[in-house]
Protein backbone atom coordinates (compact mmCIF):
# COMPACT_ATOMS: atom_id res chain seq x y z
CA UNK A 1 0.00 0.00 0.00
CA UNK A 2 1.24 3.49 -0.83
CA UNK A 3 1.70 5.99 1.97
CA UNK A 4 -0.19 8.40 -0.28
CA UNK A 5 -3.26 6.15 -0.41
CA UNK A 6 -5.22 8.45 1.90
CA UNK A 7 -4.81 11.42 -0.40
CA UNK A 8 -7.52 11.91 -2.93
CA UNK A 9 -7.78 12.56 -6.59
CA UNK A 10 -5.48 14.19 -9.08
CA UNK A 11 -2.97 15.54 -6.54
CA UNK A 12 -2.27 12.02 -5.28
CA UNK A 13 -1.96 10.65 -8.81
CA UNK A 14 0.47 13.44 -9.70
CA UNK A 15 2.53 12.77 -6.57
CA UNK A 16 2.75 9.03 -7.32
CA UNK A 17 3.73 9.70 -10.94
CA UNK A 18 6.35 12.21 -9.76
CA UNK A 19 7.78 9.72 -7.24
CA UNK A 20 8.17 7.13 -9.99
CA UNK A 21 9.65 9.63 -12.45
CA UNK A 22 12.05 11.19 -9.92
CA UNK A 23 13.14 7.74 -8.71
CA UNK A 24 13.83 6.61 -12.29
CA UNK A 25 15.35 9.75 -13.84
CA UNK A 26 16.14 12.04 -10.94
CA UNK A 27 14.54 15.37 -10.16
CA UNK A 28 16.68 17.30 -12.65
CA UNK A 29 16.04 14.73 -15.38
CA UNK A 30 12.26 14.90 -15.02
CA UNK A 31 10.06 17.62 -16.46
CA UNK A 32 6.56 18.46 -15.28
CA UNK A 33 5.46 17.51 -18.79
CA UNK A 34 6.92 14.01 -18.24
CA UNK A 35 5.03 13.65 -14.96
CA UNK A 36 1.69 14.66 -16.45
CA UNK A 37 2.32 12.61 -19.63
CA UNK A 38 2.49 9.48 -17.43
CA UNK A 39 -1.08 10.26 -16.39
CA UNK A 40 -2.40 11.30 -19.81
CA UNK A 41 -2.97 14.79 -18.44
CA UNK A 42 -2.21 18.15 -19.97
CA UNK A 43 1.14 19.73 -19.12
CA UNK A 44 -0.59 22.32 -16.94
CA UNK A 45 -2.68 19.83 -14.93
CA UNK A 46 -0.20 19.88 -12.06
CA UNK A 47 -0.44 23.59 -11.29
CA UNK A 48 -3.83 23.69 -9.55
CA UNK A 49 -2.31 21.27 -7.01
CA UNK A 50 1.36 22.29 -6.83
CA UNK A 51 2.81 25.72 -7.61
CA UNK A 52 6.01 24.27 -9.08
CA UNK A 53 7.99 21.11 -9.58
CA UNK A 54 10.05 22.05 -6.51
CA UNK A 55 6.87 22.43 -4.44
CA UNK A 56 5.86 18.94 -5.58
CA UNK A 57 9.27 17.57 -4.55
CA UNK A 58 8.96 19.29 -1.17
CA UNK A 59 5.51 17.79 -0.62
CA UNK A 60 6.89 14.33 -1.42
CA UNK A 61 9.97 14.83 0.78
CA UNK A 62 7.92 16.16 3.68
CA UNK A 63 5.48 13.27 3.68
CA UNK A 64 8.24 10.70 3.19
CA UNK A 65 10.39 12.04 6.01
CA UNK A 66 7.41 12.28 8.35
CA UNK A 67 6.40 8.74 7.44
CA UNK A 68 9.79 7.16 8.19
CA UNK A 69 10.10 9.14 11.43
CA UNK A 70 6.62 7.93 12.42
CA UNK A 71 7.54 4.32 11.64
CA UNK A 72 10.62 4.58 13.83
CA UNK A 73 8.75 6.24 16.70
CA UNK A 74 5.98 3.65 16.47
CA UNK A 75 8.58 0.88 16.73
CA UNK A 76 10.33 2.43 19.73
CA UNK A 77 9.20 1.41 23.21
CA UNK A 78 11.03 3.61 25.73
CA UNK A 79 10.15 1.11 28.49
CA UNK A 80 12.05 -1.69 26.71
CA UNK A 81 15.76 -2.37 27.05
CA UNK A 82 18.09 -0.34 24.80
CA UNK A 83 18.91 -3.57 22.95
CA UNK A 84 15.25 -4.27 22.15
CA UNK A 85 14.67 -0.62 21.27
CA UNK A 86 17.60 -0.47 18.85
CA UNK A 87 16.58 -3.75 17.26
CA UNK A 88 12.99 -2.57 16.73
CA UNK A 89 13.88 0.92 15.48
CA UNK A 90 16.58 -0.20 13.04
CA UNK A 91 14.30 -2.94 11.70
CA UNK A 92 11.55 -0.35 11.14
CA UNK A 93 13.96 2.13 9.54
CA UNK A 94 15.44 -0.38 7.09
CA UNK A 95 12.06 -1.99 6.38
CA UNK A 96 10.55 1.42 5.50
CA UNK A 97 13.41 2.14 3.08
CA UNK A 98 12.71 -1.21 1.38
CA UNK A 99 8.90 -1.06 1.38
CA UNK A 100 8.87 2.44 -0.08
CA UNK A 101 12.13 2.23 -2.04
CA UNK A 102 11.08 4.55 -4.89
CA UNK A 103 9.80 7.18 -2.48
CA UNK A 104 12.86 6.70 -0.27
CA UNK A 105 15.21 7.25 -3.23
CA UNK A 106 13.50 10.56 -3.89
CA UNK A 107 13.44 11.76 -0.28
CA UNK A 108 17.03 10.66 0.38
CA UNK A 109 18.80 11.68 -2.82
CA UNK A 110 16.93 14.64 -4.34
CA UNK A 111 17.06 17.10 -1.43
CA UNK A 112 19.61 19.33 -3.16
CA UNK A 113 16.86 20.58 -5.47
CA UNK A 114 14.81 22.06 -2.62
CA UNK A 115 14.75 25.77 -1.86
CA UNK A 116 16.81 26.74 1.20
CA UNK A 117 13.67 27.16 3.34
CA UNK A 118 12.25 23.80 2.30
CA UNK A 119 15.63 22.14 2.76
CA UNK A 120 15.87 23.48 6.33
CA UNK A 121 12.42 22.09 7.13
CA UNK A 122 13.39 18.63 5.86
CA UNK A 123 16.75 18.71 7.65
CA UNK A 124 14.93 19.39 10.93
CA UNK A 125 12.91 16.19 10.45
CA UNK A 126 16.07 14.28 9.53
CA UNK A 127 17.64 15.45 12.80
CA UNK A 128 14.61 14.10 14.68
CA UNK A 129 15.03 10.78 12.87
CA UNK A 130 18.66 10.55 13.86
CA UNK A 131 17.67 11.70 17.35
CA UNK A 132 15.58 8.56 17.81
CA UNK A 133 18.66 6.40 17.23
CA UNK A 134 20.89 8.72 19.27
CA UNK A 135 18.59 8.55 22.30
CA UNK A 136 18.70 4.75 22.20
CA UNK A 137 22.48 4.74 21.76
CA UNK A 138 22.94 7.07 24.74
CA UNK A 139 20.57 4.96 26.85
CA UNK A 140 22.40 1.79 25.90
CA UNK A 141 25.78 3.27 26.71
CA UNK A 142 24.54 4.62 30.06
CA UNK A 143 23.03 1.23 30.96
CA UNK A 144 26.24 -0.56 30.00
CA UNK A 145 24.42 -2.52 27.27
CA UNK A 146 26.39 -0.89 24.44
CA UNK A 147 30.13 -0.40 24.10
CA UNK A 148 30.16 2.87 22.15
CA UNK A 149 32.99 5.40 22.19
CA UNK A 150 31.42 7.73 19.61
CA UNK A 151 27.63 7.98 19.72
CA UNK A 152 27.49 10.45 16.81
CA UNK A 153 29.59 8.11 14.70
CA UNK A 154 27.43 5.08 15.45
CA UNK A 155 24.26 7.06 14.71
CA UNK A 156 25.70 8.14 11.34
CA UNK A 157 26.81 4.59 10.54
CA UNK A 158 23.44 3.02 11.36
CA UNK A 159 21.49 5.77 9.58
CA UNK A 160 23.68 5.51 6.49
CA UNK A 161 23.32 1.75 6.45
CA UNK A 162 19.53 1.98 6.55
CA UNK A 163 19.16 4.88 4.12
CA UNK A 164 21.24 3.11 1.49
CA UNK A 165 18.69 0.27 1.30
CA UNK A 166 16.52 2.32 -1.07
CA UNK A 167 19.36 2.55 -3.57
CA UNK A 168 19.56 -1.20 -4.21
CA UNK A 169 16.44 -2.93 -2.83
CA UNK A 170 15.36 -5.54 -3.90
CA UNK A 171 18.48 -7.50 -4.70
CA UNK A 172 19.83 -11.01 -4.33
CA UNK A 173 18.82 -12.67 -1.09
CA UNK A 174 17.02 -9.58 0.17
CA UNK A 175 13.61 -9.32 -1.43
CA UNK A 176 11.43 -9.18 1.68
CA UNK A 177 11.43 -5.89 3.62
CA UNK A 178 10.70 -7.63 6.93
CA UNK A 179 13.62 -10.05 6.54
CA UNK A 180 15.87 -7.18 5.53
CA UNK A 181 14.82 -5.16 8.58
CA UNK A 182 15.63 -8.09 10.87
CA UNK A 183 19.04 -8.56 9.23
CA UNK A 184 19.88 -4.87 9.60
CA UNK A 185 18.77 -4.93 13.24
CA UNK A 186 21.23 -7.77 13.90
CA UNK A 187 24.00 -5.81 12.17
CA UNK A 188 23.24 -2.69 14.22
CA UNK A 189 23.37 -4.70 17.45
CA UNK A 190 26.80 -6.06 16.49
CA UNK A 191 27.96 -2.49 15.83
CA UNK A 192 27.17 -1.36 19.38
CA UNK A 193 28.65 -4.35 21.24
Amino acid sequence: MSITAGRAGAADRIRRAAIDAFAESGYAGTSTREITRRLNMSATAMYPHFDSKEELLFDIALEGHRSVLGAMRDADDPAASPTKRLEAVVAAFARWQAEFSSLARVVQYELGALTPAHYREIVAIRRETMGVIAAIAHAGRAAGDFDIDDVDGIVLAISSLCVDVCRWFPSGAYRDPVDLGAAYARIALRMVR
